[in-house]
């Protein structure tokens, strides 16, 4: 009895690893928040398994009866539409439930949108931050005033019809020349990546229909340089 979580292609299907093939090949139950979208990459693939649907809106009310089934011998693997399972997407309950109840759980590495993004912004990448997608409403403004004072690289996911307007509440509590990288359909034909001060990035986007996921890298904000200190003789 076992739970895998089994990373899939962000956009590219060349980008599902022999690993992850194997244990989808090998498991008797894939775990899908979209059925139709990981029932297309496994026709892709070629494998036969039988799904069960598992997205936000239904997490709650099926770990338990999952976690029953992997209890009685049945092994499963956990996908998302695309990237890591429990990275901004559904998954977070189930591996906790099922470390408390002993039961073993094995992720695999693979693709996840913030890892090339943060890679092409050349931006530093040696301490980040990743805060996922903004509250949309309660609790957005206190979570940036907190941010204002962020040295580390921070990320963050958007949805297209909310980036001009996430990019603007950036300038209010970053400034308008913070730099920023914005990185859309990773992965994919059409895949972008736009550098600049936030004042450049809106003006790109602003003159152009957006569409695709988004990952923004922000930059932190600038280490003070402290004074030296001075003896007196």
């Amino acid at each position: 009895m076992k739970l895998y979580i089994v990373p899939t292609p962000i956009g590219n299907l060349e980008d599902i690893t022999l690993r992850a093939i194997n244990v989808l090949k090998s498991v008797d139950v894939v775990l899908a928040e979209d059925t139709r979208t990981s029932g297309s990459l496994l026709k892709h693939l070629g494998i036969s398994k039988p799904m069960h649907s598992y997205h936000i809106h239904n997490e709650h009310q099926t770990v338990t009866r999952v976690v029953e089934r992997i209890l009685k011998g049945e092994s499963m693997a956990l996908v998302s539409d695309a990237g890591t399972p429990a990275v901004s997407d559904p998954g977070f309950l189930l591996v906790r439930e099922c470390i408390k109840q002993g039961i073993q759980v094995e992720c695999l590495p693979g693709p996840t949108a913030f890892v090339p993004a943060l890679v092409n912004s050349g931006l530093p990448s040696d301490r980040f931050t990743f805060e996922g997608f903004l509250p949309h409403k309660k609790g957005r403004q206190t979570r940036l005033q907190n941010l204002a004072s962020e040295e580390r690289t921070m990320i963050f996911y958007e949805s297209p019809h909310r980036l001009i307007k996430a990019l603007q509440q950036f300038v209010e509590f970053f400034g308008a020349d913070r730099q920023v990288s914005v990185a859309r359909e990773l992965t994919k034909i059409y895949e972008e990546n736009v550098r600049g001060t936030l004042e450049e990035v809106i003006a790109y986007f602003s003159e152009k229909t957006i569409k695709g996921e988004i990952v923004i890298i922000l930059a932190g904000k600038a280490e003070e340089k402290k004074k030296s200190d001075k003896y007196e003789d």
